[in-house]
């Protein structure tokens, strides 16, 4: 049986890539009693399954915000962590085949400019010289963004999990929340699924696709909701270069980058909510029929595996990161919608701010509040794989 501490400072729920990151940046600060639970082990939920992609093309200044400040930890991360991030920085390639998502790219790169990291706005045969093994001629234009690229989704989470338990965390696999302790409008600690509980101020739910299921334990609705989107991985690959931008086409949905040697693509997200991780090989077919119409080379790859994980997400596509005025003491750091491992040192860096001074202030969060759905205050992102 695990050994559970009787009481800590706080209790982090999930063993995720926010998770450990609000583990490491409480330690940071000083926090003495940080305990981590993680129901299985470690990374074994979305972080592990996600496509690792880093960009600061985003469509609202707070979700480039969040982008700036952890490209900050991602740029030093081996540095910080002594663990190479593989943060492969071969740059982000949005296409735009509809007006709609055209007139989006524009204005993203007015706001981005501001924010002092523009990307190159391409015509289609400036694409085409650069990236000749894509069809460009069905295109309007593309937004091209060189600092951004991809990282080791494993590899950032056991940095964040082992610089943390150097800083005194207490990370325990193994070990189920189960309920939530309440008393007069506050967290007084968790129930274990053993019969064992943990007392504590402070409660932080980073439960991923499940947030919704722990902030129901204290009575509290969450508007986050699982997703599944698939995975597909090509054989050794060599008619394409060693390194290509990840490359979105907004209209589908498709996507594509190195996976070493061979090619990550992406395959279709579901249209109804559900915990579902099985890969639907007939799912393939969407990823072959995509992937031929925006780049005929790759007829001559070869898809010889695949795997699922779940996206989390909300309802306007922006995180939440907040208290419930209700119950003070239950922290949520949820709803990231594809976005949560490019955002987890800015996520980890704000919560361990709420905590500890009592106000986030390397990002104003206020936005991001959990409370913002009944109020209706929703901020929609638009430039997302999500598909509305």
């Amino acid at each position: 049986m695990v050994d559970v501490p009787s009481k800590a400072d706080v209790v982090i729920v999930g063993g995720g890539i926010i998770g450990v990151s609000v583990a490491y940046f409480l330690g940071r600060k000083g926090v003495q009693e940080v305990v981590l639970l993680e129901r299985g082990m470690l990374g074994q939920g979305s972080t592990g399954k996600c496509a690792g992609g880093i960009r600061t093309q985003f469509s609202t200044p707070i979700n480039v915000q969040f982008s700036l400040v952890s490209l900050q930890v991602f740029e030093r991360f081996e540095e910080l962590f002594g663990v190479d991030p593989e943060f492969h920085r071969v740059g982000y390639l949005f296409l735009a085949s509809e007006e709609s998502h055209w007139s989006q790219l524009l204005e993203n790169e007015r706001l981005l400019r501001s924010m002092g990291v523009g990307p190159e706005i391409l015509s289609p045969e400036e694409m085409s010289r650069r990236w000749p093994f894509l069809v460009t001629e069905d295109l309007l234009g593309g937004s091209y963004s060189p600092r951004d690229g991809y990282a080791g989704p494993y590899e950032v989470l056991q940095g964040f999990a082992r610089a943390a338990r150097k800083l005194g965390v207490k990370v325990l696999e193994g070990v189920e929340v189960t309920g939530l302790r309440t008393s007069q409008g506050r967290v007084q600690g968790v129930e274990l699924g053993d019969g064992r509980s943990i007392s504590c101020r402070w409660v932080v739910n980073a439960a991923g696709p499940q947030a919704s299921q722990v902030a129901a334990m204290a009575g509290l609705e969450l508007p986050v909701k699982p997703y599944r989107r698939q995975l597909f991985f090509t054989d050794i690959f060599h008619h394409l270069p060693d390194e290509i931008p990840l490359t979105i086409d907004l209209a589908s949905g498709w996507y594509m980058r190195r996976e070493g040697k061979g090619l990550l693509l992406s395959g279709p997200q579901d249209s109804e909510s559900s915990f579902n991780e099985n890969v639907d090989f007939d799912s393939a077919e969407w990823t072959a029929e995509r992937s031929l119409k925006r780049c005929p080379i790759l007829e001559k790859a070869r898809i010889v595996r695949g795997w699922a994980g779940l996206y989390e997400v909300s309802p306007d596509h922006h995180a939440i990161i907040g208290e419930f005025p209700e119950l003070r003491g239950f922290l949520c750091v949820n709803g990231f919608s594809g976005h949560g491992f490019q955002h987890s040192p800015a996520a980890g860096i704000v919560a361990a701010e709420l905590i500890v001074d009592g106000k986030a202030t390397t990002i104003d969060v206020t936005p991001l509040a959990p409370t913002r759905f009944r109020e209706g205050r929703l901020i929609h992102e638009p430039l997302t794989a999500i598909r509305d």
